[in-house]
């Protein structure tokens, strides 16, 4: 792989793999919609190309491709939109890639296994989704394992760390590092799993430049399961935060969800709060190699330094 083009760039999963990217001496297109985010984020970064454009449009995707090995779709797109927009969004970048005869590597998240099946979820696990958005996240995922081109795909439990500001704990930390009350989104005695971004990037950098990994589906877990209870001990004995953290409840979702599009379409997700999937990687270290696994102690840590500015961008 000498040449790749990130989608999403911007957001928290593309920002860690460019950055990984980077890192290894692969040279990035990095494609995301604003120019000032990219700049920001990337301005500072050898072999970075930024490219501003609008992931629906077949033309743009098409000239970010150009002379590219692979590309990794890490584009998030609002909940609300995923039923008109998602699947022919895909479909465009699987076009892409049978067009240019280049790989794919899609970052996907847990949805399409639907509720806990009471193990760790495994490929072998059969997928029911459940929700709306499971079903369209199946839809997705059969039509790349049957396009025309090498793709894989890797399955995530929920994201934190730098730049990852559309996640569940970017809410619990932001208003921590503000000296606010917080929140935490779900019973903060319950047991869940989320993986830390620049991990979850090394997993997915070291799956693309494995020939045996494409063509397949793969589990990429956290460090561990996490409680609220413990990710707010570390973050009291990261900052001295002594404020109250409230629990969002299900009802409370719902309640927002009369006036909010958004939270509407957050409710059908609440299962994952109060009976989690929780993901194996066996397959992984076992065809791969051992799993990135920062500790919750040391990737909460990161992040709250990233959000502080006191890493350098």
């Amino acid at each position: 792989m000498k040449r790749a083009l990130v989608l999403g760039a911007s957001g928290g999963m593309g920002y860690s793999i460019v950055n990984e990217l980077t890192d290894r001496g692969i040279e990035v297109i990095a494609f995301a919609r604003t120019k000032k985010k990219l700049e920001k984020l990337f301005s500072a970064k050898q072999n970075v190309t930024i490219f501003t454009g609008d992931i629906f449009k077949l033309e743009d995707l098409m000239e970010a491709a150009a002379n590219v090995d692979i590309i990794f779709q890490a584009a998030n797109i609002p909940y609300p939109e995923w039923e008109e927009k998602l699947v022919n969004f895909i479909g465009q970048v699987v076009q892409v890639t049978e067009t240019k005869n280049i790989k794919l590597a899609l970052v996907d998240n847990i949805y399409a296994y639907g509720k806990n099946p009471g193990i760790k979820v495994n490929e072998q696990t059969p997928k029911n989704p459940h929700t709306k958005k499971g079903n369209i996240r199946l839809q997705v995922a059969n039509m790349v394992m049957q396009a025309n081109n090498k793709s894989f795909i890797a399955h995530f439990p929920d994201f934190y760390g730098p730049n990852a500001e559309n996640t569940l704990l970017h809410y619990t930390l932001q208003r921590a590092l503000a000296n606010k009350p917080s929140i935490y989104i779900g019973n903060q005695k319950i047991a869940r799993e989320f993986i830390f971004t620049p991990d979850g990037a090394k997993a997915l950098v070291e799956l693309a430049l494995n020939e045996t990994s494409y063509g397949e589906e793969w589990n990429i877990p956290g460090h561990s399961v996490i409680t609220g209870e413990e990710i707010v001990k570390i973050i009291r004995e990261l900052t001295g935060y002594n404020k109250k953290v409230f629990t969002v409840t299900k009802s409370m979702i719902q309640m927002l969800g009369l006036f909010n599009p958004m939270m509407r379409e957050v409710v059908e997700l609440f299962y994952l709060n109060e009976d989690p999937v929780v993901l194996s990687g066996e397959k992984f270290e076992r065809r791969i190699g051992p799993l990135p696994r920062t500790s919750y102690y040391d990737g909460l840590k990161q992040t709250i330094d990233y959000m502080r500015g006191t890493v350098k961008v």
